[in-house]
């Protein structure tokens, strides 16, 4: 019974994982305030990433006016519309906590070469993506409007 939920969960994941630790990343979350949805962007570096099957986290860390603030986000929300890779970072380590004990210039992590052609290479996809729904969307908007003229 649990070899199929996990199945049929494993086929509707929708966000998959572009990024590595180290990696600093936007992230594109869903709020709902007073009855509207809105989306808010929230970037960090990631500092950890828990590899549990389809409950997969990450936690992301950024420092908001003078204070750092870490968030853990499911991999496979439903809240979340969309992962941005913004720059790849260089590190040796699996977990990233020291950190949270660093500030200022201490706290940057270093950019992997090659990194910009990485993340050029992902919007690139990312835009091909959006431009592809968008026709599909715009075709099955005529293929109705074809219909009910005929």
């Amino acid at each position: 019974m649990n070899q199929a939920i996990t199945k049929a969960l494993e086929s509707e994941q929708k966000n998959e994982i572009n990024f590595e630790i180290g990696d600093t990343v936007k992230v594109y979350y869903k709020i709902i305030e007073s009855g509207k949805e809105r989306i808010q962007a929230y970037e960090g570096v990631v500092i950890s990433i828990s590899n549990k099957g389809f409950s997969k986290t990450f936690t992301v860390r950024r420092i908001s006016y003078d204070v750092g603030v870490e968030r853990i986000f499911p991999v496979h929300s439903p809240r979340i519309s969309r992962i941005e890779l913004v720059r790849k970072g260089k590190v040796r380590r699996a977990k990233l906590f020291y950190l949270r004990d660093k500030f200022g210039k201490e706290a940057r992590i270093k950019e992997k070469k090659g990194g910009q052609a990485v993340v050029a290479k992902e919007r690139k996809l990312y835009d091909d993506k959006v431009k592809e729904n968008a026709a599909k969307a715009k075709a099955a908007a005529e293929k109705p409007a074809e219909e009910a003229s005929a």
